[in-house]
């Protein structure tokens, strides 16, 4: 049902498999144009690998940057995440601080991650520290203020993982983790990233309501969602920073 939803609103898909809007090819699409063969590449919450099993070849590619990067630290704070066949080396998370060397790393990717952060000024403090300056920082996280983050804090997180996995195709339970929302929106992001030395952006997306294909009506109220909500309202929030050369 939910490609034929798909198929009708966005008749692209039957080339190639994807839209014109997917969220996954745009964002990685720009994480691939800011590294090259000698980037060091962090990670950040870097997971099993789960897109292993992605059956769109063009995305899937643009998610792995083993290879096309000079090397690809993963750092997780499930010990599972060291099985990601994409990652040159794992480090586990145990603390605040993270087990990766200071000035190191050219690109940090932190994708679908600061949802779960606790305490989002030492999670900005850490990517500081670790990034070269001049560096990279390239995130993607839900907006706070979108309807599928507004709906998610109806349902007690001890249940997420059953519903995530039931509306949202190919995700796992093990792969769902608690949402806290301390730093979702386009304000905070922004504000963060100034505080942290970044000169960067962060903006709204919304792709095509993959999370509403488990009906047509709600798919049509995602495709109208998507064309016609403001920036604010978008369920996706993408933020690209670039260290200052002269931050300490």
């Amino acid at each position: 049902m939910m490609m034929n939803s798909k198929e009708k609103y966005y008749p692209e898909t039957r080339f190639g498999g994807f839209t014109d809007l997917d969220g996954t090819v745009a964002f990685f699409s720009r994480v691939n144009s800011l590294i090259d063969g000698s980037s060091v590449v962090l990670d950040v919450g870097c997971g099993r690998g789960e897109y292993s099993e992605d059956p769109i070849p063009l995305r899937k590619n643009l998610r792995v940057l083993q290879g096309k990067a000079g090397k690809v630290i993963g750092i997780d704070v499930d010990q599972h995440a060291q099985t990601n066949p994409f990652i040159d080396e794992f480090h586990l998370i145990q603390s605040d601080s993270w087990p990766i060397e200071s000035n190191s790393i050219d690109l940090i990717v932190c994708d679908n991650v600061l949802e779960h952060i606790n305490n989002p000024e030492q999670f900005f403090t850490e990517i500081h520290r670790v990034l070269k300056n001049g560096g990279f920082l390239c995130a993607r996280t839900p907006n706070r203020w979108s309807y599928i983050a507004l709906a998610a804090t109806l349902i007690p997180n001890k249940l997420h993982s059953k519903v995530t996995s039931a509306v949202q195709d190919n995700r796992q339970e093990e792969d769902v983790f608690p949402t806290l929302y301390k730093c979702n929106s386009i304000g905070k992001l922004k504000r963060i990233m100034k505080r942290s030395d970044f000169d960067g952006i962060a903006y709204g997306y919304e792709a095509e309501p993959s999370y509403l294909s488990f009906s047509r009506a709600a798919y049509f109220f995602g495709v109208l969602h998507q064309r016609f909500a403001p920036g604010f309202l978008k369920p996706a929030i993408f933020a690209f920073g670039k260290m200052r050369k002269n931050a300490a």
